[in-house]
């Protein structure tokens, strides 16, 4: 005979962290535009309990280049939003995102120039 699991309660579910529609909207738009500017090739997304992270790589086969990580725990310290370099190092941190962003579009202004 076969066992019939319960539903989980909604109490008993844990929120999971996620990028909202604008924020995901902004990331895709600059991701797209490296990719035409030839610099990135490929995307994760990972939303976890506590953390949801945009990876972008430049080949599949290695670690990503970049990630933007949210982190809704630390709004109110250090800022929700991080980006970590490819090495695990954290450039910059805070509550916007576009602050965050701000790096990574002026290296890509200076890729169309050159």
């Amino acid at each position: 005979m076969s066992v019939i699991a319960p539903f989980p309660n909604p109490r008993d579910r844990r929120p999971i962290a996620t990028f909202d529609r604008l924020e995901i909207k902004r990331i895709l738009d600059l991701y797209g535009r490296m990719v035409a500017a030839g610099h990135w090739r490929d995307y994760a997304i990972h939303m976890g309990v506590d953390v949801a992270v945009f990876a972008a790589f430049r080949r599949t086969s290695e670690r990503p280049e970049i990630r933007i990580e949210k982190r809704p725990a630390l709004r109110l310290k250090q800022g929700a939003f991080a980006l970590v370099s490819e090495h695990g190092l954290v450039l910059k941190r805070g509550q916007e995102l576009h602050g965050i962003l701000a790096p990574i579009e002026r290296r890509l202004m200076r890729l169309v120039e050159e």
